[in-house]
């Protein structure tokens, strides 16, 4: 059974860092690209990443654009989110979404985790 789930996430004060990882099982990572996103209270779910299969290329919304790395580690079928500069505009549960593309061209995602709170505050 293909399965995602997050970990990493905290209280964390204006200014840190967290790496968020997303733990893959019951398929081979190298065939998927990921994507991470994010949802505040209130507001919609937002895409801040994606990483292709091998990890060639990235893509970051311009909200994290230079603050947050995406990564992965096909073979520990693990990947993921360096977040440095953290505000407090920054919290909320972050999820990873796999797709059955290879690349970040408009992917469709069809598997989710169940996301890991990030809290920003001081």
């Amino acid at each position: 059974q293909l399965q995602l789930v997050e970990s990493g996430g905290g209280l964390v004060q204006p200014g840190g860092s967290l790496r968020l990882s997303c733990a893959v099982s019951g398929v081979t990572l190298d065939y998927h690209a990921i994507g991470w996103f994010r949802q505040a209270p209130g507001k919609e779910r937002e895409g801040i990443s994606c990483i292709s299969s091998s990890g060639a290329s990235t893509t970051y919304a311009d909200s994290v654009k230079g603050r947050f790395t995406a990564s992965r580690d096909n073979p520990k079928n693990t990947v993921y989110l360096q977040m440095n500069g953290l505000k407090p505009e920054d919290t909320a549960v972050y999820y990873c979404a796999l797709t059955y593309q290879l690349g970040c061209d408009e992917p469709d995602y069809d598997y989710w985790g169940q996301g890991t709170q990030v809290t920003v505050s001081s």
